[in-house]
């Protein structure tokens, strides 16, 4: 391994052997480096791996970059933006494909399904619900419908789209203290994944029927959005920033308070 002197590397990351640490790095505790990775923070940049990261052999990591708690670079990855929790990300310039399902990198989510018919499925993570609302099929033109505090399982407050996002983008990655959510993608497809903390799943949103209902304390991401996705979301709550957790580590000490 070659060293610079303006890195920690914590006792319990492994590193190894023709690992390159180049400038300021900070590897936090059970961090896996495997052989062959660069973590060039060239001259004014920082790298930071926060605790439980996995960069796989022969992926480059450039520039100011944090790849978050539990994340998964790929090998042969080039990393030069941050890199969010749980994600997995690949090629060059790496791009999230995935989320990890375990806190081991055992694999990732597969895609829960709504309910082939009207109703609803739970899921492992708490409170989250996939809903396969009515449909009206007609030569006049196609309708689905949802009513609020029936089959959408609160009042709204107020509503916002989302549209236009390059494939490669990802939205959201924030919880909220109080406010519930409920998105259905109205055109095109995208995926959401949510996570309480200890599970999370991933969900396809890929028809104006199929919605999904995010409770408070709950960490959403959105991403794989095709070019004509629109997103539709629904809240229980007006607009308050305050009640936005952004930060991944304040919304597990959140959770840990909670439970």
């Amino acid at each position: 391994m070659l060293a610079s002197s303006r890195g920690r590397v914590a006792a319990s990351a492994h590193l190894a052997p023709g690992v390159v640490i180049n400038g300021a790095c900070d590897i936090g505790e059970h961090c896996q480096i495997d052989a062959g990775v660069i973590l060039d923070a060239g001259k004014d940049g920082t790298i930071v791996l926060e605790d439980g990261a996995h960069v796989q052999a022969g992926a480059v990591v450039a520039g100011t970059v944090i790849i978050a708690r539990q994340a998964l670079v790929q090998a042969g990855a080039v990393v030069t933006r941050d890199v969010p929790p749980h994600s997995v990300v690949a090629g060059n310039p790496a791009q999230i494909i995935g989320y990890t399902v375990s806190d081991d990198h055992a694999g990732r989510n597969t895609v829960n399904q709504a309910p082939s018919a009207p109703g609803v499925t739970r899921s492992s993570v708490r409170g989250v619900t996939l809903h396969r609302l009515p449909k009206v099929l007609d030569l006049r033109g196609n309708l689905t419908v949802g009513e609020f505090g029936r089959s959408v399982p609160f009042d709204a407050k107020r509503y916002f789209m989302v549209f236009g996002v390059p494939n490669a983008e990802v939205r959201g990655e924030h919880a909220h203290r109080t406010c519930h959510q409920f998105l259905v993608c109205a055109h095109g497809s995208l995926a959401v994944v949510a996570d309480d903390g200890i599970n999370r799943e991933e969900f396809q949103l890929d028809d104006p029927s199929v919605g999904i209902h995010l409770p408070p304390l709950t960490w959403g991401v959105q991403y794989k959005y095709s070019p004509d996705a629109v997103l539709m979301v629904f809240a229980s709550e007006f607009y308050d920033a305050e009640e936005y957790i952004r930060d991944y580590a304040d919304f597990i000490r959140l959770v840990e308070k909670k439970d």
